[in-house]
């Protein structure tokens, strides 16, 4: 059996509707950000890096949420989730990279800004910055990386998901998606998958 340590709302949210998605059997313990459970000497016995997604598989705790969609799609290759095109796998990794090494590092900004500076100067520096380099983040997506309904066109893969819970942070971090239409409909289009209501059902996933 499967095992999400997730934090609501979190990125941990993108392996929950991936996990929906296939239709895996899985268990959820949420982990308590709010009281700083994930510094705390049990979850950091599984997850050293104390950050959410952490899976539990049968074979050890995997981490890192592009690594873990890999393997839930590996595990699960009657989903097609990731292209038997080299090219486009490749193109769909190319987004999950951005995703995570981009704009996830600028989404932390506004909030986790002591994570790269210690002085609040700079973190009020930082989270100033955060709305500019969101919408910058969301123009590039708008433009380069949606090329249909979805990241790959007509066809559903392992971006998706994670593109989607990106998209949901916008707001937060003061950009209107209304500014970017593709990427507004893409939004609209995934709150109504089953996999995405359930996350919401269990709280995994937020629709503030």
């Amino acid at each position: 059996m499967l095992k999400l340590h997730y934090a609501p709302g979190s990125v941990a949210s993108v392996v929950a509707i991936t996990l929906n998605e296939v239709q895996a059997e899985y268990t959820r313990v949420r982990v308590d950000f709010a009281n700083s459970e994930q510094r705390g000497a049990a979850y950091l016995a599984i997850n050293p890096k104390g950050r959410v997604p952490a899976l539990e598989t049968p074979r050890g705790v995997l981490t890192e949420t592009a690594a873990i969609l890999d393997y839930i799609a590996a595990t699960h290759p009657k989903a097609g989730l990731v292209p038997d095109d080299p090219y486009d796998a490749a193109r769909m990794r190319s987004a999950m990279v951005y995703l995570a090494s981009t704009m996830h590092v600028n989404h932390a900004h506004g909030a986790r800004a002591m994570r790269w500076a210690d002085e609040p100067s700079s973190w009020a520096d930082m989270k100033r910055k955060m709305p500019q380099n969101m919408s910058e983040n969301a123009a590039y997506v708008e433009e380069h990386v949606m090329t249909g309904p979805y990241v790959l066109g007509d066809a559903f893969s392992l971006a998706d998901p994670y593109l989607f819970v990106v998209s949901t942070w916008l707001a937060g971090d003061g950009v209107d998606i209304a500014a970017f239409p593709k990427l507004a409909a893409f939004q609209a289009a995934m709150w109504e998958r089953p996999s995405v209501q359930t996350a919401l059902s269990e709280r995994i996933l937020r629709r503030d």
